[in-house]
């Protein structure tokens, strides 16, 4: 796909690179072909780089030490996760959550107080998506609590094929009280806007990649990022037409990705 020189008229240099993870990076414990050397060569140049991630399976150490075992070059303060925006929102409101995630995920909320519950908090749990805990939500939500999704992803990447996400769980409980929930992971603009606080750029100076045409390309370029679609992970042809503005490039994977920026962007 040809890049738009009208998508590019008026932007100012290009000064961070956000990187989505799971099905961009990574699906589980196998890398994307030829990643780890493109991350390399993006690190090369004059670019901040950010990995942001709507993962909720894992707490983020527990994800910073699988890709490490994948030979990924990253820190761990360089991962900023939906969690890590859920928590700042308990922390900000002072809930006490009823915390619908994995057990792996935990540890992100070391210290939240969940005792005697008056907020429902939902990510990816499967191990925890069953009659008699949602039901529990149910009430707590027509009680009056408030709604908290992590993310609303429609379905994720696994290994074993496509796997629901938390999207029609919490859409679920929206239709069942009659309420909204606040989502606070991609694609929500305050999402974006935080990843890039700490690196000094406003969202026209930077570009996110990722697999999810909704979430990620769609809700940064809301945000006034670029956006690029890659075509692996949860990609599924068509994505791209389901989004307004059309992601401002589509690539194969990651490093033809990190190679247009290399070449056109910076």
């Amino acid at each position: 796909m040809l890049l738009k020189a009208s998508r590019m008229a008026g932007r100012r240099a290009l000064k961070a690179v956000l990187i989505d993870l799971s099905g961009t990076l990574h699906i589980e414990d196998t890398a994307v072909p030829g990643a780890q050397d493109a991350l390399n060569r993006l690190r090369q140049a004059s670019v901040a780089v950010k990995f942001v991630t709507n993962t909720t399976k894992e707490s983020k150490r527990i994800l910073f030490e699988r890709l490490q075992r994948l030979n990924f070059n990253l820190q761990e303060n360089e991962i900023f996760t939906s969690l890590s925006a859920a928590r700042s929102l308990l922390e900000q409101k002072q809930h006490r959550p009823l915390l619908l995630v994995e057990d792996s995920a935990l540890e992100d909320f070391t210290g939240i107080e969940t005792s005697e519950p008056n907020a429902v908090v939902i990510g990816l749990a499967p191990d925890h998506f069953n009659y008699s805990t949602l039901n529990k939500a149910f009430r707590m939500i027509l009680d009056g609590a408030p709604l908290i999704a992590i993310h609303k992803a429609r379905y994720y990447k696994r290994k074993d094929g496509l796997a629901l996400g938390p999207g029609p769980f919490v859409t679920g409980l929206e239709y069942a009280t009659d309420c909204k929930a606040t989502v606070v992971g991609k694609p929500e603009k305050t999402f974006f806007t935080q990843a890039l606080s700490d690196l000094g750029c406003s969202p026209s100076e930077a570009v996110m990649i990722g697999d999810d045409a909704r979430d990620d390309v769609g809700g940064a370029q809301n945000s006034g990022m670029l956006g690029i679609l890659v075509r692996t992970g949860k990609y599924r042809e068509g994505d791209e037409n389901k989004i307004s503005p059309a992601p401002h490039l589509i690539c194969d994977s990651f490093p033809d990705a990190v190679e247009h920026i290399l070449q056109n962007l910076l």
